[in-house]
Formats: structure tokens, C-alpha cells, sequence
């Protein structure tokens, strides 16, 4: 009898243990740890149930987030002309002069033939000689030559043309089919006419952080709520010596964990996934181990976390997670039932007791310990 009692003192003292096997949720513990050491301060963390009122509230927020990102550049989309610029080729035809025209030829192309801008923006023509033609439009340019060639010509009519744009340039490079160098012609070119230009994104690529880099500085572009919402303020207009970099989604992780039938990362699609997706992905929830009246959305850094707690034992609370929209790197945990916990604590304390108990018996049979 007395062994039966220490038995039985060891299983009771070994499942008074608060901490089952595996990952737990503890509202209490959570706001201890982010106590304020200051007396009366409220804890750092934040639980806040899911509810119609935080959708809407969510709603609003992204609403906010369409903000018009001012274009520093916007109001010359209107007057944009190009502007003649260094190692560009310029075509210029002087009618009644063939002498002073040369000659495409069938097959030789334009800029093969045209005049090259020098480096230092200087450009040799003949009866002219060397002008500066760097920074001038393509009508100024014209009126120009005019004006010198008239001295030697009676009454000259000409034309101008870029027949090569090479002095202008923007990159497009990361996560598009075809990364270049794009020339900047005599038509703006924006944000959305580079990445065409480039082949468009791949699969991978995310375009609601489009970062351009321009003059030491970097900016961010929603380029994708220029795509679905029309919010063309995101589209800025280039300009020579921007870089266009096109991030990948891999940043846009989430994490499920807990009790689902496949805990996993899951990418985000097009930087948007609801807390519905996310379970579903993973298989659902686990259907003899979960508790759906414990699901949870953490986000935030360890010290300040937001934790979002959703009641999903009644099946019509899912309509609630399919409008909960996560955010990159949010996770989002499934609690174990109560009964799951214990069963594991039981699961691993049986091994221990059955060894002590066949133990004991062997003992007692072999005559060591005495039957009272």
C-alpha cells in the first residue's frame, strides 16, 4: 500500500507541473512580462479581440495609407520637353542642301550617320562650326542653326532630331523579366513606363514597395495601388540618374504556428493575405488537438507586441478572419485544448511510471520488498 501511495505522490507531483509539452499562449504571463516597472503603469501589450469594429478600423487604416504620394516632378509631366544632353546623335536636314544632309542610307540607320554630341555638350556643324547644344530644346536648337546657317544660305529650312537618346538614363533592376538601362526620350517617362519597358515584374516581385533611388535619397512607391485603385500619385514621372529597384515578396511573410494540420511560413500574395487564408493554407485547424476559441494574431516587437484574439469556435466567427487583413511577419497561433495538454503530459509521463511501476514489481516478486 505504501508503494502504491509514493506512485502515486510521484504521478501527482509531476502533473501539477503548470507547463504542458509544446508552444502555449498565457494571457496573464504576456501582460506580466510587459509590465511597466513604473507602479500603476498598464502593461506594453495590447490584446484586443477581433470584432467588426477593429475591421472597420483596419479598413480605415488602409484607406489612410493611399494618402497621394506627391510627385516632386508632376507638374512638368504637362510641359515636358526633351532636352538635348551629351553623347546623344542628333539628324538634321537641311532642304534644297543634300550636301549638308547625309544620308541615312537604305541600311544604315540614323545614328550611325547623325552628329554626336560631344561629352562636353558641344556639337560641330558645317558653315556653323562648334555650338553648345547641351540643355537646349529641340525647337531652340532649330531657331539656332537657323540663324547661323542663314548667314551663308539664303532663306535655310532645316529640321532637328535625336536620332539616338543616350545622354538621359533611369535603371530598372531587381525582381523584372529583363533588368536594363532605358533611355529617356522626348516622351516622360514614369515609374509604370519603365518596368513595361523592362518586360514587367516577375511572379515574385512586389510592387507595393517600389524603392527609387534619386540623388542620395530613396523613396517608396506603391506601384500596385497604381495598377488595382487608380492612385496614380504613386506613378512618378523619371529623370536622368534614377534607379528603380523592384523588391521580391520574401519579406512578406507570415508565420502559422500552433495547432493546424501543416504550421508553416506562408508568402503573402501581392502583399495581401486574411487571417482565413493563412489557416486555410496551412490545412485548417487541427481537429482533435486545437481550440478555435483561442486564435491569435501577434505582431509587433517583443517588448510592445499587439495580440489579436479571435473566438473561432462557432464557424460563423470566420467571417471575421476572412476580413482580417495580416501584415508582413504577423504570426498567428492556434492554443491546444485543454485536454490535448493533459493528454500529453500523460503521454509522456506514462513511460516513467510504467518503468517504476515494473520496477517495484520485480522488486516484489524477487522477495526484496517485503508484501505488507
Amino acid at each position: 500500500m505504501a508503494n502504491l501511495k509514493f506512485l502515486l505522490g510521484v504521478l501527482l507531483l509531476c502533473s501539477s507541473c503548470a507547463l504542458g509539452p509544446g508552444m502555449r499562449m498565457d494571457e496573464t504571463a504576456l501582460r506580466e512580462r510587459t509590465q511597466d516597472e513604473r507602479e500603476g503603469a498598464e502593461p506594453n501589450v495590447t490584446l484586443v479581440p477581433i470584432t467588426p469594429a477593429v475591421l472597420a478600423q483596419q479598413l480605415r487604416e488602409r484607406q489612410q495609407q493611399l494618402v497621394p504620394n506627391p510627385d516632386p516632378l508632376g507638374n512638368l509631366a504637362a510641359t515636358y520637353e526633351y532636352h538635348v544632353a551629351p553623347r546623344d546623335v542628333l539628324s538634321v536636314t537641311v532642304w534644297d542642301h543634300p550636301e549638308l544632309t547625309i544620308p541615312a542610307g537604305e541600311f544604315r540607320p540614323a545614328e550611325a550617320t547623325g552628329h554626336p554630341v560631344n561629352a562636353d555638350g558641344s556639337l560641330f556643324y558645317p558653315y556653323v562650326g562648334v555650338v553648345q547644344v547641351a540643355g537646349k530644346t529641340l525647337p531652340e536648337l532649330r531657331t539656332l542653326l537657323t540663324e547661323r546657317l542663314g548667314k551663308v544660305l539664303q532663306k535655310p529650312q532645316l529640321d532637328v532630331r535625336v536620332a539616338a537618346f543616350r545622354g538621359y538614363k533611369v535603371q530598372v533592376t531587381g525582381d523584372v523579366v529583363a533588368p536594363s538601362t532605358l533611355p529617356i526620350t522626348d516622351v516622360p517617362m514614369r515609374a509604370l513606363d519603365a518596368l513595361a519597358q523592362a518586360r514587367g515584374p516577375t511572379p515574385e516581385a512586389d510592387l507595393s514597395n517600389v524603392v527609387l533611388s534619386r540623388d542620395g535619397k530613396t523613396y517608396t512607391l506603391n506601384l500596385q495601388a497604381t495598377n488595382e485603385q487608380g492612385a496614380t500619385s504613386q506613378n512618378w514621372l523619371l529623370k536622368d540618374g534614377d534607379i528603380l529597384f523592384v523588391p521580391d515578396r520574401s519579406r512578406n511573410k507570415i508565420f502559422v504556428l500552433g495547432e493546424v494540420r501543416r504550421p508553416s511560413s506562408r508568402l503573402m500574395v501581392k502583399g495581401r493575405m486574411s487571417l482565413a487564408e493563412a489557416i486555410g493554407d496551412t490545412e485548417g485547424f487541427d481537429p482533435v488537438t486545437s481550440n478555435p476559441g483561442k486564435v491569435y494574431v501577434i505582431r509587433g516587437d517583443f517588448q510592445r507586441p499587439t495580440v489579436y484574439k479571435l473566438d473561432a469556435s462557432s464557424a460563423d466567427a470566420m467571417l471575421l478572419a476572412v476580413q482580417f487583413q495580416l501584415k508582413p511577419h504577423d504570426v498567428v497561433y492556434v492554443s491546444a485544448h485543454n485536454l490535448t495538454r493533459w493528454n500529453r503530459i500523460i503521454s509522456q509521463l506514462l513511460p516513467t511510471v510504467q518503468l517504476l511501476w515494473q520496477s517495484f514489481d520485480l522488486t516484489n516478486r524477487a522477495g526484496i520488498i517485503p508484501t505488507p
